[in-house]
């Protein structure tokens, strides 16, 4: 599939961040996973196959990745940065009428912006647990060093967990220092929080995610959750059909409104 094209939008900070789009009708939000971008729900075909269904993909790069801004200064990475970096765009595109998903730190933002007070009709977390999104940093601890070997120029130890991590940041093009002060801006949310959460929410992971086993917890914790297991590890499950059709399936689980329609403001804006 062809790059697709990039908008632009302003932080709360008033740092640049990127975005894109793919297909037309009732807007749905996805939001990456770490060290990744936009490209990571487009290259396998999720994106376009969920644009085929009647939605309007919008794709935010997270701040520290892809077309975002990824500055060097810690000033920029305030704790809970990301959950503000996806309200600004909600408001930015002027949608009240949406949906909103995210895989990995992708659904651990989206639960944060449900807890700040993000209202979509549905969202999705997938690849994420309850115990990861309990602690003030998830799975960090490879990460953290992986990054710092890589913003320092050190070698890791070759046929290691830390060196399959590296090459992997590298291709995707990360930049280690910008993503080492994402992982601080990482906060916990607490079961209380969870429980006031009313959205109707698809919890998903890879049958053989490990890291994420508690992503049936989560989903317990959540008043109004699915639970669904699809094919793969961590890297893998996002790729499957099955996680595509899961989300597709719970999108169109939706009562639809008198008319069909999606809201005004759930409409295309100039980007």
């Amino acid at each position: 599939m062809p790059k697709l094209p990039t908008y632009h939008f302003s932080g709360r900070d008033g740092l640049e961040l990127a975005y894109h789009e793919i297909g037309e009708g009732r807007p749905l939000v996805l939001l990456h996973g770490f060290a990744a971008n936009a490209s990571q729900w487009v290259d396998h075909g999720s994106a376009a196959l969920i644009a085929e269904q009647g939605h309007r993909v919008i794709l935010p790069d997270l701040r520290g990745h892809g077309d975002s801004a990824r500055p060097h200064d810690p000033a920029s990475y305030p704790p809970d940065v990301l959950a503000d970096d996806g309200l600004a765009l909600i408001d930015r595109l002027g949608l009240d009428d949406y949906d909103l998903g995210g895989y990995s730190l992708g659904g651990r933002t989206v639960l944060r912006m449900l807890v700040r007070g993000a209202r979509p009709a549905q969202a999705i977390v997938a690849g994420q647990g309850l115990a990861a999104i309990s602690r003030t940093t998830g799975r960090d601890g490879l990460y953290r060093r992986v990054l710092t070997a890589l913003a320092d120029r050190d070698p890791v130890e070759p046929g290691s967990a830390e060196e399959e991590s590296a090459r992997w940041i590298t291709l995707a093009g990360g930049d280690p220092q910008a993503l080492l002060h994402v992982l601080d801006t990482l906060v916990a949310t607490p079961h209380a929080a969870l429980r006031r959460i009313a959205t109707p929410t698809l919890v998903a992971v890879g049958e053989q995610d490990h890291d994420h086993a508690s992503a049936d917890a989560l989903a317990a914790a959540l008043p109004n959750a699915r639970f669904a297991r699809v094919p793969g590890h961590h890297f893998t499950a996002l790729t499957s059909p099955e996680l595509t059709g899961a989300i597709l399936a719970f999108l169109g689980d939706r009562p639809h409104e008198p008319g069909g329609t999606t809201g005004l403001r759930g409409r295309r804006s100039a980007p």
